[in-house]
């Protein structure tokens, strides 16, 4: 079945009858009226994609039903049929806003051609809107920024996925750059031209979840007062990216197996099952094993998302990246900020290389994105660099030997534990609290008797 609706505007029983009979057996979902004023209140009820109106009616014409429609929903692709068919009435209708005019009686062959104009250009649209400047950028797999071999290994098995349906399952600590990997994928496979739907579960309420994955109809819910396309129904025919999958509540992970069963969908508030065509890549920073035991995640659905498994390594345990993601860095926010021949000093080269990244491939960005910013001159020197790196780099002169004293043993593997748990927590002193088990003021105290500056 296919996913678009059409209403039928038209006084004329007997044409308007042929349309819907004809219509309903290519699939679509077909709603008629018999005038203005009704057509416009099916408008305001239900989700419409096309109309397809008659110009010359009793309460309404055709134009003014467009001009209706339009401030109802401004993305429903409206087409008059008229047996009136002057150049000065279609010239009225596209200036309105329409997107083109049929004469009657219909040719139904003229019709399929114009339906299947009206979905390729809404496919269009809708996919600049999702995308926006995403389709101009076409990642690929060979431009994924790695010298690694544990990251070629990864993009390796990416790359011989791509070509397949096969849903995808990528793990990693945050920041290592799942949705970028997810991007690349998507758009070396022969889904490129499709929409690419990145969905961040964590940040949805739970409570709007469901709606915002499988759409909901008028009056699901106090507030739906229309009805709503879900994230999987604008992803259809291209990828859908669940981001922390792990994070989605376990009375959707039964409604997710079925999509995944079934490849149909159900919108909240309607029992009519949709078709779908989504390829779907999931991602998580947790331990999906773990959340099985706890009873948290459902295992069907973990070996149903798990076809393809792809971990991506933290940033410390592939360091040969980081003098590759610098450079690139580096010009990106060279360009954005004005500032050319850039160059980073030997010391900064050596400290960001040790470094530990807890934030891994973003955490990298935000240090050179600020550090561009803050830079005086051609060198960013160690001075530009946030505070967090810097302690670091004290970290690293704190030594602790047989012959110190138990105290001083102590001490130092004590600051050692603060500078670590400053660095996981990107300077913020409250989270870095919580990770050591102590108030804020406690940490305060601690950092002034050990003498660290306050991190960011």
């Amino acid at each position: 079945m296919n996913n678009y609706s059409i209403l039928i505007v038209d006084d004329e029983d007997a044409q308007r009858n042929v349309l819907k009979g004809y219509l309903e057996k290519k699939g679509y979902k077909i709603y008629s009226a018999s005038s203005g004023n009704e057509g416009i209140k099916i408008v305001q009820n239900n989700l419409i994609d096309i109309v397809l109106s008659d110009y010359k009616m009793p309460d309404k014409t055709g134009l003014e039903v467009l001009e209706e429609v339009k401030k109802i929903n401004p993305e429903i692709s409206f087409v008059i049929l008229t047996a009136y068919g002057t150049i000065e009435n279609a010239v009225k209708a596209m200036r309105l806003g329409a997107f083109d005019y049929i004469s009657k009686p219909v040719d139904l062959d003229e019709l399929d051609l114009m339906i299947e104009r009206i979905i390729e250009n809404k496919n269009l649209r809708s996919e600049i809107q999702i995308l926006k400047n995403q389709l101009k950028e076409k990642f690929k797999i060979d431009s994924f920024i790695s010298n690694s071999s544990k990251m070629e290994e990864v993009l390796s098995v990416a790359a011989r996925a791509a070509d397949s349906k096969a849903t995808i399952l990528i793990t990693g600590e945050s920041g290592t750059g799942k949705e970028v990997l997810a991007k690349s994928i998507h758009y070396v496979s022969p889904r490129k031209d499709k929409p690419f739907i990145a969905v961040n579960i964590p940040a949805l309420p739970e409570t709007l979840l469901e709606s915002e994955l499988f759409g909901h109809e008028k009056g699901a819910f106090t507030g739906a007062e229309k009805a709503k396309k879900g994230r999987f129904e604008l992803a259809d025919t291209g990828t859908i990216f669940l981001d922390e999958i792990g994070d989605i509540p376990i009375n959707l992970q039964v409604k997710l197996l079925r999509v995944l069963q079934e490849h149909q969908i159900e919108r909240l508030g309607s029992t009519e099952n949709i078709d779908i065509d989504v390829r779907i890549i999931a991602a998580t920073h947790q331990n999906l094993e773990e959340k099985i035991k706890d009873g948290s995640f459902r295992e069907d659905l973990y070996y149903r998302l798990n076809i393809v498994s792809l971990h991506i390594p933290p940033l410390r345990e592939r360091r040969e990246d980081v003098l590759p993601l610098i450079e690139y860095f580096i010009n990106k926010y060279s360009k954005e900020n004005n500032k050319q021949n850039l160059s980073l000093s030997k010391e900064v080269i050596d400290l960001l290389i040790k470094y530990n990244f807890a934030g891994n491939v973003r955490e990298l960005e935000n240090i050179i994105e600020r550090a561009v910013v803050l830079s005086r001159g051609d060198v960013i020197t160690v001075n530009d660099l946030p505070n967090v790196v810097k302690g670091f780099k004290a970290e690293k002169e704190i030594i602790v030997n047989d012959e110190a004293s138990l105290i001083e043993q102590v001490e130092a593997l004590e600051k050692k534990l603060i500078y670590d748990a400053l660095s996981k927590a990107n300077g913020n002193q409250s989270q870095a609290g919580r990770i050591l088990g102590l108030t804020e003021r406690n940490l305060r105290y601690k950092m002034q008797k050990y003498d660290i500056k306050k991190f960011g």
